[in-house]
């Protein structure tokens, strides 16, 4: 009892929630087990069919894919769900060591890549950059507006107590605006701390990832998203 009791303490302060998708049992355990060293929580796929299960569920704040898997490998893991617009960060581990490997890697949408075999330490370490680029918020945080709930410790949005499934920059947008309800969010804050751009080379993308937001979150009773023409946006409970 003690134990799952600080099991679960620790599973609420855990710093991330990582997708580990490799078809080889004892290099899936070894990264869970370094990753969960380094204060992370992990969720095992052994292979990318059963990761797309997970990722139908739950929005992990990071995946690592080996490439090397039967059925469907991880490049065409990355494929599909770039294609379907989910944007979550990727890793890709391989024992492939080829110029044209790590080419593919990042054009099928890997923010980073690590050959095998690999130290952990520099997993870690790569883990945590890509972790700290896509900015997360504290672990255990709970935000509420209007109908919307937002579970940070399971990456997870409800509306009216119903799971909705967002992609990685719609959940980002939406905590930005959350964490600030009912005031003024800036559009050119939004690109900035998003997407990294500046106003003038992505001044209509915020608003296009606004109506994905408002298409999966308004109801009948509520539409608390609002536009404040040429200065942001506001998010309200009313």
């Amino acid at each position: 009892m003690e134990f799952a009791r600080a099991r679960a303490l620790w599973l609420a302060k855990a710093m991330a929630l990582i997708l580990v998708v490799d078809d080889e049992p004892g290099v899936a355990e070894m990264v869970s087990d370094a990753l969960a060293l380094a204060g992370h929580q992990t969720i095992i796929a052994g292979d990318g069919f059963s990761a797309l299960a997970i990722l139908r569920d739950r929005l992990p704040d990071l995946l690592i894919t080996d490439v090397n898997m039967p059925k469907l490998d991880g490049f065409e893991l990355l494929e599909r769900l770039r294609s379907s617009g989910n944007d979550i960060p990727a890793i890709v581990l391989t024992a492939r060591s080829e110029k044209k490997d790590l080419a593919e890697a990042f054009t099928t949408g890997a923010d980073d890549y690590l050959p095998k075999p690999f130290v952990l330490q520099e997993l870690i370490l790569r883990v945590n950059a890509v972790l700290r680029r896509s900015g997360l918020l504290s672990a255990g945080k709970i935000l509420e507006c209007g109908p919307i709930r937002v579970i940070d410790d399971e990456r997870a949005v409800e509306v009216n107590d119903e799971r909705v499934q967002l992609t990685r920059t719609e959940y980002r947008l939406l905590v930005e605006l959350m964490e600030r309800k009912g005031k003024l969010v800036r559009k050119r804050d939004l690109l900035e701390n998003i997407w990294g751009m500046g106003f003038a080379t992505g001044a209509t993308v915020v608003d296009t990832y606004i109506s994905y937001l408002r298409r999966k979150l308004h109801t009948a009773d509520w539409n608390g998203i609002k536009t404040i023409r040429g200065e942001g946006f506001t998010i309200s409970d009313n």
